[in-house]
């Protein structure tokens, strides 16, 4: 139910947002080149000059940003977000308010706008991902603040930084990506904690000057929240800079994201495809094609989009081992799409055995586990028009096997008919079942 104006053209910018359901972020920057973590500067508590050498490596040699697309589409991504700026301050792009940049680092390039190119013209919609922290800049509060790498060195006191030009400088690279890149679907805007949020950033202007420029794109809710707190987009009287989707980050809500009146509202977990965002040589936990594709159900079945990290090494090259996840991710997918795009909540318990998603009057079932004889679809007799498998089209019948007589109010149906009995499941990553439900 819409309530208010900032309601209404949340939902009518996040349309495409919330039919495309997967995109991928990509965390890269200088940070690849010691490849430990993203964070490294401040978990280190690096100063400028132990850290800014960095710059002096960054050949990106084998940077291919048509790869990287072609490879998002094979996954089926809809939707990708590069790192313009990290916290650490280091442009991927040719800002002209600094000369700590992609542009005079040894590979010479603007890298953001690269990327823009290559994934437009797979028909991948873009987005930025800009840290509204940055450790790099004089201003920015240094000695005591919550992250800063100096934070525990008096010597860095903040006697003479001055916030207000700090934040002239943001608005102005927040600008410069907006008005000399072309048309942006998304703004990936991180991230406030503390007292720093929402009106400290002068938040309430900064998306002013968004919508004058570029008045379709959305941007997230970290203007005003963090992975801690989603902020007042989950009120009924969210704020102009509340953002247009939740973004919580490294885990899936139990009950999806909504509203205090229980309406749902746009949102997307983002998750990493192993340990860290960006590059880091040791951390080879990666997470299963398997896991990463019911990670995206799971999202989905609740409302929400996933937005999948892949963190590409200092030659710029995605990580063989990500490569494969999504490329197996792709081959499912290639399949099953159709249960993903357009696809959510689909108003009922969760079944025992996987997932239901929902376009519509069409239901679709993810059997993830196997079942000890036919699978329930619980309180659906009498409801179901038709079933097909969705990974070949073929007709999935309903049956009414002589055990099944007692629990007549539920509806039931096997995979392999011809055993009736325990049986491997079609597809072991996840077996789709198209349910169209007759019209009430």
């Amino acid at each position: 139910m819409i309530v208010n104006k900032v309601v209404e053209e949340r939902t009518r910018r996040t349309e495409w947002y919330r039919d495309a359901r997967f995109g991928m972020f990509i965390h890269w920057g200088l940070y690849a080149i010691p490849a430990k973590q993203e964070w490294l500067r401040s978990v280190e508590e690096l100063t400028k000059e132990q850290y800014e050498p960095y710059i002096n490596e960054f050949t990106v040699e084998n940077y291919d940003p048509k790869k990287w697309a072609k490879l998002a589409k094979e996954a089926g991504m809809k939707y990708a977000v590069l790192t313009a700026k990290h916290h650490d301050g280091f442009c991927l792009f040719d800002s002209q308010l600094t000369d700590f940049k992609s542009t005079n680092a040894p590979c010479k390039r603007d890298l953001v706008r690269e990327f823009l190119e290559a994934f437009r013209a797979e028909g991948i919609k873009v987005g930025l991902y800009f840290s509204i922290i940055d450790w790099h800049h004089p201003d920015y509060p240094h000695y005591g603040d919550m992250n800063h790498p100096m934070r525990n060195h008096p010597e860095c006191s903040n006697e003479n930084r001055d916030f207000d030009r700090y934040l002239e400088y943001m608005f102005g690279q927040a600008r410069e990506l907006l008005t000399n890149y072309g048309k942006l679907d998304l703004m990936w805007f991180d991230f406030s904690y503390g007292e720093m949020k929402g009106a400290k950033w002068k938040a309430e202007e900064l998306v002013q000057m968004i919508r004058s420029l570029q008045p379709d794109i959305i941007i997230d809710n970290r203007l005003e929240g963090s992975g801690e707190d989603a902020g007042s987009i989950r009120t009924l009287n969210p704020t102009t800079y509340s953002g247009d989707f939740a973004s919580p980050e490294q885990m899936i809500p139990p009950n999806g994201i909504r509203d205090e009146a229980g309406n749902m509202i746009p949102w997307e977990a983002c998750i990493t495809l192993n340990n860290h965002w960006g590059y880091a040589a040791r951390d080879t936990h990666y997470k299963t094609a398997k896991m990463a594709l019911r990670m995206l159900v799971e999202c989905v079945s609740k409302g929400g989009n996933l937005l999948l990290n892949v963190g590409p090494d200092a030659k710029g090259e995605i990580p063989e081992e990500s490569v494969k996840i999504l490329k197996e991710i792709g081959r499912w997918m290639k399949q099953n799409a159709r249960s993903i795009y357009g696809c959510g909540y689909a108003d009922l318990p969760k079944p025992e055995w996987g997932r239901y998603t929902r376009k519509g009057n069409i239901l679709y079932a993810h059997v993830l586990e196997e079942q000890a004889g036919a699978i329930c679809l619980e309180n659906m007799a009498g409801k179901i028009e038709k079933m097909r498998l969705v990974k070949d089209n073929s007709v999935v019948e309903e049956t009414f096997y002589w055990n099944l007589k007692e629990f007549a109010e539920n509806a039931f149906f096997f995979l392999n008919p011809e055993t009736a009995d325990s049986y491997p499941l079609p597809d072991e990553l996840d077996t789709v079942v198209e349910i169209f439900l007759k019209e009430e």
